[in-house]
């Protein structure tokens, strides 16, 4: 029975990611952003049961791939597209069929997905964003997405620019270091300390300023900023 454990909660990651795509495209962003965290949760309790139970087998390697494409790729494309569409309904521009555009992010994340799964340099960090974070400031941006759309109608146009750099960071050889701890020494996770110390000062900022929906992606910035900081 044990082997199956790790599949089980990897089919509960897909089965979140699906929920989130229904979620989307009935508009409950906030719904859809809970259920691709706890898909996130469920993506880490899989590899870690796994390794726990020394049960990894190929198959869960290949299913653990494709339920990521859905929950962190297909997900937070499709609200990006239906927030796009709701808050340009009545908008002097016509986005029906060109917030389409945003189902790009979903090909550039099976792209990434397939890179990963091939490379042997990411073993303890990561060649390009990983699926999950970027799944995880998308969620966030778009469940605070009202809050945004009152702004301007130059909005969606932002964000199209901004879902482009982001589906450029998925294949890029830019290196991010993981949340992994071998042990937990200051010196050896100088890095991770940091950027956790920097995420719990900006939930706080957000929370503090009644903003809580973008303290996620407020994380993720800091995530890429930290990778870019490390890196030289």
């Amino acid at each position: 029975m044990k082997k199956h454990i790790p599949n089980i909660l990897t089919c509960c990651n897909l089965l979140s990611g699906a929920v989130a795509v229904v979620m989307a495209f009935e508009g409950l962003f906030t719904w859809a952003f809970l259920l691709i965290i706890l898909g996130a949760l469920f993506d880490f309790c899989d590899g870690a049961s796994a390794r726990l139970l020394g049960v990894s087998s190929p198959i869960g390697k290949e299913l653990d791939s494709l339920a990521d494409l859905v929950t962190f790729g297909l997900a937070p494309s499709v609200m990006l597209m239906q927030a796009i569409r709701l808050a340009t309904a009545n908008s002097t521009y016509e986005w029906g069929f060109w917030s389409l555009v945003c189902l790009l992010m979903a090909a550039f994340s099976a792209l990434r997905l397939a890179k990963f799964n091939i490379d042997t340099r990411q073993t303890d960090s990561f060649i390009g964003l990983a699926t999950p974070a970027n799944a995880l400031f998308w969620g966030s941006l778009i469940a605070a997405w009202p809050q945004l759309a009152s702004y301007a109608e130059w909005i969606p146009f932002v964000m199209v620019a901004l879902m482009l750099l982001s589906c450029w960071l998925l294949v890029s050889e830019v290196p991010f270091f993981s949340l992994k701890f071998h042990n937990f020494s200051w010196k050896e996770n100088k890095g991770r300390y940091v950027f956790l110390i920097g995420c719990a000062l900006l939930i706080v900022v957000c929370t503090g300023l009644g903003h809580i929906r973008f303290a996620g992606c407020a994380c993720i910035v800091w995530y890429v900023l930290a990778a870019l900081i490390l890196r030289r």
